[in-house]
Order: structure tokens, then C-alpha cells, then sequence
């Protein structure tokens, strides 16, 4: 992403005032690692250089260095500590911090914008006991679709297997329950963390006029179809949570949006800037005035998220896109439409795809493939989808700026790893001089201003 792209973040800074900040996994590669947010608490857990680009020029290599394998699957189960949960614990703690420092900021009254990205529940498999014995003697089921046989499988689910070397160990049921149950135990680790903020933002008053956006990127497949991790457009995999708590908006408590009308990322931003511009018509933030029009520097497609909650629907596009354009395509760019109760995707090269996931949730019966009575109705929505897709972008386009940017990639990578490295990974700023008690602080003082809520005031005589 440019340094030139304006983010949510650079909106809410620049029209309304807020501080942001951030906490945990953003993927931001290269040296710009902040995209319009004021404070960075912690580093990324992964590089932030271009080492981990595909070649679409080979397309049917697999890099062994950083791609997916099975070893997450059949080394899944209990861990005391991991890459990924150190990671996350920082990440919480950080957030934590920022809320309890929020609140006894007294010098800088901005409102707060805060990001905890957790990786969990992610791949390894790995968690601990604690989350683990939580789903002892529970039900946990096996996948409920199969891995077809590679005649019935879609080519991308076949590059899927080459790339992440699915046959390359046996995997067996216990294996695949274990690391299910294992993903399931470090969703419950995440959501800990989540009641843990949301406590702090009740032990700090902070929490009647917070609002609270639970999102994910990507889901993972679990041993569906035969799959694990990301990088499919089945529902397992590109699925993901969206709950969108707002004070005061009693109405809205417990709707829910049906699944025929899809949401996105691309929601997020005009979601932030409607709870913005209501906050500051409100007066709950600094900005003198209260009447605050955000013109856009470059045209969205997403949608104000509490007005789809309001209105049950998509009001200016009820299509939502996906787009995949990372290892495993077959050097060509891969889209996913939803419209409705009906998922589309396409590929050059690759037979399109058509799922009616109200009546199909399992994406076992692709539409596109049927030669039924409903024939007909079943070409008119894909000649839809089709004429959509041309629509959503140039195929060749994007193609040829994938293998251009990918070519600047590798030589950069290849010439920054040439001699003094310099790395762009996030180095978090702390100044250990003015944390906690130092010599020119006074003691008293500061005790109470790190403290919250505040104590009584001390007024000793001899002052």
C-alpha cells in the first residue's frame, strides 16, 4: 500500500481530531509502517520487507522457505508458549495500556481510535492447556465435506494441495480433530483478551461512548475439502466474524444481518467515519465544528456498516468483492463475487464458479456445471456475474501489474539483502526515562496521576 493512500486512520486524524494507535499484526510491507497512525505499540509478527512475493511467472513452484505446509496439522495440540501466543500477549497487554493511559491522560483530551489486531485463532494448532481443557468431552465434529477426488476437485483447490504439500505426511483423523480443537481453544484465548478490554474500558468510565468493531481477514478451512489455512473462496476460509457494538443504539441490540446480505473489510472505513461524524455532532469530540463533511480523497466501495444494520440491506451496492492475487493462483488474478444468496467466482483459465449458499451452504453443488430445467435462470445470474466482473476490473490489466510489481519485489529484496541490512520492521518507541517512578519525578505526584481513577487529592500541611 502507498504511503500516499489515505487509511481510516489519516480520515480520523485529519477531519476529527482522534489519536490513533495500534497494536499487533497490520502487514504492512515496506518503510512505511504506520499508514496515518499516530502511535505503534509493538512490532509485526511478520517481515515487513518483500521477501515473501510469488512468482507468477512460475506459478507451479513451491517456495518451501514460507509457504503453508502440513506440519501445523499433524504437530497441533497443547503449548505452553508459541511464536504466535508470545506475540499475542504483547498485543493485548499493549492494548490494555493504551486504555488505561487513555484515560489518565489528562494533557491530551483528543478522543481515541485504537486497533488490537490479534493473529489468533490462526495456524500452528497450537494452544494452551487452559483454553484446551475447555473443550474437554465437548463435541467437537469432523469436517463436513470431504476431499474429492482430484477428477471432482476445482483446479485452484488442486494448486491449493501442491502448494502447501498436502500429501507430503499422512493425516490422520486424530490429527485433524486435535488441530480443530486447537483452533477452537484459541478462539476462546482471543475472546479472554476481548473481556479483558472491554472490562478496562468499564473499570475506566471510557466504555459508554465506545464503540467496539470485531472483525477478521480470513477464516481457515480446518480440513474441509481436504484444505487448511486461508487462500480459498469457500466459505470456510473467506467467511469471517463482523459484530459492531455502539453505545446508545439500544435498536440495534442483537440484529442480526441475514446471509444473503453480505458485508466486507472494505466496510470498515465509512463505518468509522459515520461513528465519527455522529460522535462530533454529538460534541463528543474537540473539533470546534460539529458539522464535519469528509470528502474523500479517492472513491470506496464499501458501505457505512450501522446503516446496512439499520436498513437490513446494502443501500449503494449489494455486491461485495473479494480478490486474490498471492501464491497458489495460477499466475493469473482470481475474483469472488456475492450478491445475494449467490457466490461467483472466476479466474482466466479456471471453470467459473457458482454456489446458492442458502440452499448449498456446503458449496458441494456448483450451479455453473448444472444442466437441469432451471438452466436457464442458472445462465442468466452467471451472465450477471460475468458482466460484473468485467466491470470490477481488466484482467490482463491487473495481470500485467502483478508481474511488474512482483519483478521490482525481487530485485529490491535481492539488492536490500546485498551487503548493510537496513530493516523496515517496526522498532516500538518507548522512552524508559519518563515510565514509571523516576528520580525528577515527584513521587506523590505521579503516583496519583498513574492512577485511575484518580485518588482523593493529598494536602499536607506543609505544603
Amino acid at each position: 500500500m502507498p504511503s500516499t493512500m489515505p487509511t481510516f486512520a489519516h480520515y480520523l486524524r485529519s477531519h476529527f481530531g482522534y489519536r490513533t494507535a495500534v497494536t499487533g499484526k497490520m502487514h504492512f510491507v515496506g518503510p512505511d509502517q504506520l499508514h496515518g497512525f499516530e502511535e505503534r505499540y509493538t512490532t509485526d509478527v511478520y517481515p515487513s520487507d518483500y521477501g515473501w512475493v510469488p512468482d507468477w511467472t512460475r506459478p507451479d513452484e513451491r517456495v518451501d522457505l514460507w509457504y503453508h505446509n502440513a506440519g501445523a496439522v499433524v504437530q497441533s495440540g497443547i503449548a505452553a508458549i508459541s511464536n504466535q501466543l508470545e506475540y499475542d500477549d504483547e498485543v493485548g497487554a499493549a492494548a490494555l495500556r493504551a486504555i488505561y493511559d487513555h484515560a489518565r491522560r489528562g494533557e491530551d483530551a483528543r478522543p481515541l481510535c485504537l486497533l488490537a489486531s490479534f493473529i489468533h485463532p490462526h495456524d500452528p494448532y497450537a494452544a494452551r492447556r487452559k483454553y484446551w481443557d475447555l473443550y474437554e468431552d465437548r463435541e467437537i465434529p469432523m469436517p463436513t465435506t470431504p476431499r474429492p477426488k482430484p477428477a471432482d476437485n476445482d483446479p485452484h483447490s488442486l494448486r491449493l494441495e501442491k502448494a502447501m504439500a498436502l500429501d507430503a505426511v499422512d493425516i490422520s483423523d486424530a490429527d485433524i480433530l486435535r488441530a480443530r480443537r486447537a483452533y477452537l481453544a484459541n478462539a476462546s484465548y482471543v475472546d479472554e483478551w476481548l473481556g479483558r478490554l472491554r472490562d478496562a474500558l468499564d473499570e475506566t468510565g471510557l466504555a459508554e461512548d465506545t464503540s467496539i468493531l470485531l472483525i477478521a481477514d480470513h477464516g481457515d478451512m480446518l480440513g474441509e475439502r481436504g484444505l487448511w489455512y486461508k487462500m480459498s473462496f469457500y466459505e470456510w476460509s473467506v467467511r469471517v466474524p463482523c459484530v459492531l457494538y455502539v453505545p446508545g443504539r439500544e435498536d440495534l441490540r442483537g440484529r442480526v444481518v441475514p446471509t444473503e446480505v453480505p458485508v466486507s473489510q472494505v466496510d470498515v472505513l465509512p463505518t468509522l467515519l459515520r461513528l465519527a461524524t455522529d460522535a462530533a455532532a454529538a460534541g463528543a469530540t474537540p473539533k470546534e465544528d460539529s458539522s464535519v463533511v469528509v470528502e474523500l480523497v479517492d472513491a470506496i466501495d464499501g458501505e457505512d456498516l450501522l446503516a446496512i444494520a439499520e436498513s437490513g440491506t446494502r443501500v449503494v451496492d449489494s455486491v461485495v468483492a473479494a480478490e486474490y492475487l498471492a501464491e497458489a493462483a495460477p499466475g493469473q488474478p482470481m475474483l469472488m463475487l456475492r450478491e445475494g444468496r449467490y457466490k461467483y467466482t472466476t479466474c482466466p483459465g479456471d471453470p467459473d464458479q457458482l454456489f446458492d449458499l442458502v440452499a448449498d451452504p456446503n458449496e458441494v453443488d456448483d450451479l455453473a456445471k448444472k444442466k437441469t430445467s432451471s438452466e436457464e435462470t442458472t445462465a442468466s445470474v452467471l451472465e450477471r456475474f460475468r458482466a460484473r466482473a468485467k466491470q470490477h476490473w481488466d484482467v490482463d490489466a491487473v495481470r500485467t501489474a502483478v508481474l511488474e510489481s512482483q519483478r521490482r519485489r525481487r530485485l529490491l529484496t535481492k539488492a536490500l539483502q546485498t551487503g548493510k541490512r537496513q530493516s523496515w520492521d517496526w522498532q516500538p518507541r518507548r522512552d524508559a526515562s519518563e515510565e514509571y517512578t523516576r528520580s525528577h519525578h515527584d513521587l506523590t505526584v505521579n503516583d496519583a496521576l498513574l492512577r485511575w481513577p484518580r485518588p482523593p487529592p493529598f494536602e499536607p500541611r506543609w505544603r
